[in-house]
């Protein structure tokens, strides 16, 4: 299989990640880079030894096959569909857009194009979520009735320089972090077709605390705290609750509830490989399986996206699956907007396994 070559946008935190775990990909080389702060640029290409271009360089660059965005969510649009346009293949962060219709518009694009289009999260993709795949496919835990979910912190403005985008829209703990547990869950179980939420805004006014910003105030525009339920198509019901106001915490993780057992993964937002399952009043015990692989880490999702181009098969972390959990997210805000349930119409195809051999 020939490699193939990746220009990167935006010179941040996460393209960090992804620069620094590419090695352990044998599928991808990331060449190029581009960011709207051109010094900001220059220096992460120095740092990595890639190409420094501007982003219609890179868009129009005949040794770039695959454009990965992690930009800012407002510009995720606008992004991928130059990158479509310059008929190339298209990875993104997520949220793949702001809206459910740009999103749709979106797949149908690459759709149309002929192009591939993946989305983040790929955590999903990682040995403890395959683990717990394969164990309620073998009936371990019976027939699946629920599934409860939290991450609770106290948000990026204690860590990020530029938290602020955190807060606006496309951002909040239901866009950011939310998507890990939801696509966590799809994976597993299946479409969502139904969603009601509860959201809050106890902190109105943030500051942030590091970088040369800090000590700038501004304001909130998202909610900051949202508790949501939902039903999947299979009969199977969710609770989720996400905060950016759990100060001096991290708190997550995610249990599966069978009519059999339980199982207990790890933070989706992550690649812990620990499973944990539970029967019969037994207390938790470890699910067996093989070694973390050197490819559980972020760009396991681009890394799967040039695989399948290669194999001639759908890749997993797809737009059509990251459109249904976007339309998922609207629904939770739009429930806890007009005190209503809304049901989830997209229907992604079941995503294929990456059989693991626990």
């Amino acid at each position: 299989m020939s490699r193939l070559n990746v220009g990167l946008v935006g010179c941040g935190m996460a393209a960090d990640e992804y620069v620094k775990g590419a090695g352990a990909f044998q599928t991808f080389d990331i060449v190029a880079c581009a960011d709207v702060d051109a010094d900001r640029g220059q220096a992460f290409a120095e740092k990595h030894g890639v190409e420094p271009v501007s982003v219609e360089e890179l868009l129009a660059a005949d040794g770039v096959d695959v454009v990965l965005n992690l930009t800012p969510p407002a510009a995720h649009e606008a992004l991928v569909a130059a990158t479509l346009d310059a008929g190339k293949h298209s990875y993104t962060e997520k949220p793949l857009a702001l809206s459910v219709d740009a999103g749709r518009a979106l797949v149908e694009h690459a759709l149309a194009a002929g192009l591939r289009l993946g989305c983040a999260p790929d955590t999903f993709l990682g040995t403890a979520y395959e683990t717990a795949r394969l164990v309620i496919e073998r009936g371990d835990i019976g027939v699946p009735i629920g599934v409860t979910a939290q991450m609770l912190t106290a948000g990026p403005d204690t860590w990020h320089s530029n938290a602020d985008v955190f807060y606006r829209a496309g951002g909040g703990p239901l866009l950011d972090v939310g998507p890990y547990y939801l696509t966590a869950m799809v994976a597993l179980l299946g479409p969502i077709v139904a969603a009601s939420g509860f959201v809050a805004t106890p902190t109105v006014e943030r500051e942030l605390r590091v970088g040369p910003r800090a000590g700038e105030r501004f304001a909130v525009e998202v909610p900051t705290h949202v508790a949501a339920a939902l039903r999947f198509a299979s009969g199977s019901l969710a609770t989720i609750t996400v905060s950016f106001e759990a100060r001096g915490r991290y708190e997550s993780g995610m249990f599966v509830h069978g009519t059999e057992g339980s199982l207990l993964l790890p933070d989706a937002n992550g690649f812990a490989a620990d499973v944990k399952i539970r029967s019969d009043h037994s207390d938790w015990q470890p699910v067996a399986h093989g070694p973390r692989r050197d490819i559980d880490r972020r760009g396991i999702g681009l890394h799967d996206l040039v695989e399948a181009v290669s194999e001639g098969r759908p890749h997993r972390a797809s737009g059509e699956l990251a459109l249904h959990v976007l339309e998922a997210v609207h629904a939770i805000l739009r429930s806890a907007d007009e005190r209503i349930t809304v049901e989830v119409s997209s229907l992604p195809a079941p995503v294929a396994s990456m059989k693991l051999n626990p």
